[in-house]
């Protein structure tokens, strides 16, 4: 459904793409505010070595956006002009009341493209319990449906079992591996891309919601 609070499905939001609250069958999915830094720092805390092979890495002498709330603060600024501006949008994904991890839409681009790119994260101890295909689902329907966007990709390491197991149980296109395709914890890494397009959506849609979001 779409809301801030209960829109009916098929109904647009009021409110502007980076006041959107996104609400699945056990997820929330709502950007993330300065209210949030003691959630976010302390799964990421918990999950450095988790998430850590998979992201880029920090450049040397930054600040961190895990413990410092000032950093975070402009994290969660940022995040709200990109989705103003209408080239990012992002989510911490909610269960049960807590903060289970991220999904973004980032690098839109508008135009003959159409096209952006999604990205996520999930808690390990969160991990396997079909949340994150839940996100992916919610996340496909906003780009499509509400965005009005042509193409959703999304890259991943071959090696990376469990991101992958989220796109082969949703039945995302297999659009072959990309050779050293992103600087991945120092390393340039090959990502296989998986991709949907909204014709793919309209076809496939209303069976993924049902079976993920219901």
């Amino acid at each position: 459904m779409w809301s801030r609070r209960n829109n009916e499905r098929g109904q647009h939001p009021a409110a502007t793409p980076s006041a959107t609250t996104l609400i699945g069958r056990r997820l929330v999915l709502r950007p993330l505010g300065h209210s949030d830094f003691v959630a976010w720092s302390g799964v990421r805390q918990r999950n450095e070595e988790w998430l850590s092979v998979w992201e880029p890495m920090r450049v040397p002498g930054s600040l961190s956006s895990v413990v410092d709330p000032a950093v975070f603060a402009s994290r969660c600024e940022a995040r709200a002009r990109e989705a103003q501006m209408g080239t990012g949008f992002g989510f911490g994904l909610f269960h049960g009341g807590y903060l289970a991890g991220e999904i973004n839409i980032s690098s839109v681009h508008r135009g003959p493209f159409q096209s952006a790119y999604v990205g996520y994260w999930i808690d390990e101890a969160q991990a396997g319990l079909g949340l994150m295909p839940e996100a992916v689902v919610l996340i496909l329907r906003y780009a499509f449906e509400q965005l009005r966007l042509h193409r959703i990709q999304i890259a991943i390491i071959p090696r990376n079992a469990p991101s992958l197991r989220v796109v082969e149980k949703l039945g995302l296109r297999n659009e072959g591996t990309a050779l050293r395709y992103l600087e991945i914890n120092g390393v340039w890494e090959d990502h296989t891309r998986f991709a949907m397009t909204t014709e793919e959506w309209e076809e496939r849609g209303e069976q993924l919601l049902r079976e993920w979001v219901f």
